[in-house]
């Protein structure tokens, strides 16, 4: 088991894999990462929105999220024990892996009819999902003659056999019923971060009060409207900026008013300015 790091940011080029247990939780912000995540929940009251779906998860279940989706966890009030195993991929690391005929992140491709981001699996399917996170634990902390292909090699077999079972899966439902009024809200900021939007906009765009839209918004996503807009813009910014797109540039096609504003909100979120992410980026590749 390790204890908790907080961080959002991966300090490797290839994978980083956690075994977290908590007897008590402090929880995180709602929040987006520029990596791949599989998440494979083993014990705990856990609610996990993703884009405005709220899944409540069951032992064994695993949650795929890509790097432009915002999610949190939320953890019931009863304090039992959260544990879990976290893998995060590099994108670029994974693209390597990927070969012309198969590409390995396909179970995370949000824009894909079918996908969903929530796998409820069968008993022997978490069996091998345990199985081969374990080894992948046991490979990175062991240190031992090969670590790095063999790892390599778990990781490739782990994820065709993933997209697999997305491939071969029965639909699954969401355990809190959608609210139509925050999915289309959602889908609504998604289509339109870049214009000049706000809460007041939003609500007048669907004939509602600002504060039921607010209380509602809040209460399934886990964050406020502004905040919710604000992150949109700047995975936006991000994703501008990895493409070599200028600071500036960047924050103009995303919706913000000034650059001055940007900054902060950029500095504020990641902790480095726009023009140090686009050059640390620009170094990774």
């Amino acid at each position: 088991m390790q204890k908790f790091d907080p961080r959002q940011n991966m300090g490797r080029a290839d994978f980083e894999i956690f075994h977290y247990r908590d007897a008590k939780f402090e929880g995180v912000p709602v929040h987006q990462h520029d990596f791949y995540e599989v998440y494979f929940f083993i014990s705990g009251n856990v609610e996990y929105s993703v884009e405005g779906r709220s899944f409540h998860l069951k032992s064994g279940d695993i949650l795929l999220i890509n790097p432009l989706e915002l999610h949190q966890p939320r953890i019931g009030p009863d304090q039992s024990p959260y544990e879990r195993i976290v893998l995060w991929i590099n994108r670029h690391y994974l693209t390597r892996l990927c070969t012309n005929d198969t590409s390995l992140s396909r179970c995370f491709d949000s824009s894909s009819p079918d996908h969903t981001n929530l796998l409820r699996l069968t008993g022997a399917q978490q069996n091998f999902v345990h199985g081969k996170l374990d080894e992948l634990l046991r490979e990175k902390s062991e240190n031992l003659y090969g670590s790095e292909l063999a790892a390599a090699a778990i990781l490739t077999r782990f994820l065709v056999e993933l997209n697999r079972m997305t491939l071969s899966r029965k639909r699954t439902v969401d355990s809190r019923p959608p609210s139509p009024l925050v999915t289309a809200a959602v889908s609504y900021i998604n289509e339109h971060y870049s214009e000049k939007i706000s809460l007041s906009s939003i609500a007048e765009e669907f004939f509602v009060s600002k504060y039921y839209l607010s209380h509602v918004f809040n209460d399934i996503v886990g964050t406020s409207i502004n905040r919710y807009i604000t992150l949109k813009r700047l995975i936006n910014a991000k994703q501008m900026l990895s493409g070599g797109v200028k600071p500036t540039t960047a924050a103009a096609n995303s919706g913000f008013g000034d650059y001055a504003g940007f900054y902060r909100a950029f500095t504020g979120e990641y902790g480095i300015s726009p023009s140090e992410f686009a050059h640390r980026h620009k170094n990774n590749l």
